[in-house]
């Protein structure tokens, strides 16, 4: 693997997480503000579509309106697929973007345009661009966690799910590969193809948190626990993992596996769909405390959390939030994303993106 030095590569910028922002709401308060929003997405032809690391009532207002709580590529998928004029999008940018990508017919609105990631944040288009013309014999392959301009530049994109295939592929022909943005997703996904690999080096404030000392004490102390990881993590917690695998992968892996307890280490967002699906089981998170912890984000992301009801009910009102992409790059976009798709119904894989991605 060939991991380039960082003076020989743009400076990945240093991330400031937001503070962790939730609704405080009463119970009649909410379901006052929930009605509002079903009767105002009636209104405007909308379709609400989130991601598992939203918070419940998200997610729950999302399934129970019609919608979808997925993956990030699903969630653009399904809202292709809806006959809804207008997409909500909760989640952060990038999966607006990439819903603009996919349906650029459709108004795109998202709760709040500032929800970014830390990932999306650390490969700028234009340093990123420039890194690519030093290494034209290699084939760019970005992580779905990246911008509109970003995908623009690629040959492919990827998503957690799809990373190892695809990436398997290019090497059994022979290709060099130039790889973004996450360098534990980069890492896990070279180790297990062997390909030839240079690596940005960007990371999840979510996931590069967890911490493996502290993980291996956490699995002493409850032995029949299945550790379920996602790959954007270190290689020392991805080593202690029964199962490494997208959001999905380790949705399905706690509803079938006969463990009754799993230690988790991905966005704590996620429980809510867990716990749904396999009712009656114990899920802990995963240590960000332990030797060299900071707790940046303490296992849920902090953009993220900046999709609330109060702020949903708001853009349905004002039409404010709508994701617009040049057509130059989305055109361009749309083809790297697209030979993701086609790669994978050929192969039959379930892309899941972000893990999401």
């Amino acid at each position: 693997m060939n991991i380039l030095p960082l003076i020989q590569m743009p400076k990945v910028p240093h991330i400031i997480a937001p503070p962790l922002v939730e609704d405080q709401l009463t119970d009649s308060a909410r379901a006052a503000l929930i009605a509002r929003i079903r009767m105002l997405m009636l209104q405007h032809n909308a379709v609400l579509v989130a991601h598992y690391y939203t918070s419940a009532d998200i997610q729950d207002l999302a399934e129970d309106s019609g919608g979808c709580v997925s993956d990030s590529l699903e969630m653009a998928r399904f809202g292709h697929a809806h006959a809804a004029r207008t997409l909500i999008v909760a989640g952060v940018k990038f999966m607006g973007e990439t819903a603009k990508i996919l349906n650029p017919e459709k108004r795109v609105l998202m709760p709040d345009l500032q929800a970014n990631c830390s990932l999306d944040l650390a490969c700028p288009a234009d340093a990123f661009s420039a890194f690519c013309d030093q290494h034209p014999e290699r084939v760019v392959v970005v992580y779905a966690n990246t911008s509109a301009a970003v995908k623009a530049r690629a040959d492919w994109v990827v998503t957690s799910g799809t990373a190892v295939k695809i990436v398997e592929h290019l090497h059994k022909q022979g290709k060099k590969i130039l790889w973004a943005p996450d360098k534990y997703l980069g890492d896990y996904v070279q180790k297990t193809t062997g390909a030839d690999m240079l690596l940005w080096q960007g990371s999840c404030v979510v996931h590069e948190a967890f911490k493996a000392e502290a993980l291996q004490r956490m699995k002493a102390a409850h032995p029949d626990a299945a550790v379920l990881v996602h790959p954007e993590s270190p290689a020392a917690v991805i080593a202690l993992a029964d199962v490494v695998g997208s959001t999905t992968q380790l949705i399905r892996a706690a509803q079938n596996l006969p463990n009754q307890t799993f230690i988790v280490a991905t966005d704590n967002g996620i429980f809510h769909k867990m716990q749904a699906v396999a009712p009656g089981k114990i899920f802990l998170e995963a240590p960000t405390a332990g030797v060299g912890a900071t707790c940046t984000s303490c296992a849920h992301c902090p953009w993220m959390a900046m999709n609330g009801l109060q702020k949903l009910a708001q853009v349905l009102e004002t039409g404010e939030n709508e994701i617009h992409i040049d057509e130059p790059i989305r055109s361009r976009a749309v083809r790297s994303i697209q030979r993701m798709l086609d790669f994978a119904a050929q192969q039959q894989i379930a892309p899941q993106m972000r893990g999401a991605a």
